[in-house]
């Protein structure tokens, strides 16, 4: 997750239930982002390469199932980093991640139907799975509520190390990368969704983000105005 304080003019200030719609929703949108990021073929994200290559190697449990044991393990260590700062609470960040595990196995099922052959056309989709996940992160960040495990451990690799948090994120995603290469050569004898469009994914979930940010700053500053036009006429 991009770092909050940078996104903190995105962030919902409505009701607690307006938030957690709006975080569902996000989920929601998120994973179906990576479905179609997926089904282009072209390379997926590091934490993605990793659950997938699991389903290959050992294909009676699904990405979901994998996605959600991920979460379970980074909860573990994230406790491990920092046991003094891990609240009872942290364990709520489970929730949305057991949901998002549903979710994504809902929308591989859904968009089990796209097969492409056309490179070009692997490429779109590929942008456009990736906008669709950099909309669900945005609704997310935007409800401002639970850090997901995987998050949550980030960030307190950044507090215990006092480092900065994309280079913390960039060791993190190398390190699924290389281990997703690993078991791929291990069980498989050959390296499995990591291509170019896993390169591509970093490059425009992060300014999919960015437009999405510049977009809500524009609108809001917009209803502003015309809030000020209404008030003036009254």
């Amino acid at each position: 997750m991009p770092n909050k304080p940078a996104l903190s003019e995105i962030q919902s200030n409505g009701t607690l239930t307006k938030r957690w719609i709006i975080y569902l929703i996000g989920i929601y949108v998120l994973t179906v982002g990576i479905s179609l990021a997926i089904r282009a073929g072209v390379g997926i994200s590091p934490q993605s390469s990793l659950t997938r290559t699991m389903t290959v190697v050992y294909s009676p449990i699904t990405q979901g199932t994998y996605s959600f044991i991920f979460e379970i393990v980074m909860l573990f260590l994230a406790y491990l980093v920092l046991p003094k700062d891990f609240k009872f609470k942290n364990f709520t960040s489970l929730i949305p991640a057991f949901v998002s595990g549903l979710f994504l196995d809902l929308n591989l099922l859904l968009t089990s139907f796209i097969k492409l052959d056309v490179y070009v056309e692997k490429i779109m989709l590929l942008a456009l799975g990736d906008a669709v996940l950099a909309f669900g992160l945005y609704l997310m960040i935007a409800a401002d509520l639970v850090l997901i495990p995987v998050d949550l451990f980030v960030n307190n690799v950044v507090k215990r190390t006092n480092r900065k948090w994309g280079n913390i994120k960039t060791i993190f995603d190398c390190t699924l990368l290389i281990t997703a290469a690993g078991i791929g050569l291990i069980f498989l004898h050959k390296i499995t969704f990591i291509r170019e469009g896993t390169v591509l994914n970093a490059i425009f979930v992060g300014q999919y983000l960015i437009l999405y940010s510049y977009l809500f700053r524009k609108a809001k500053a917009r209803k502003g105005i015309a809030n000020n036009v209404t008030i003036d006429k009254h």
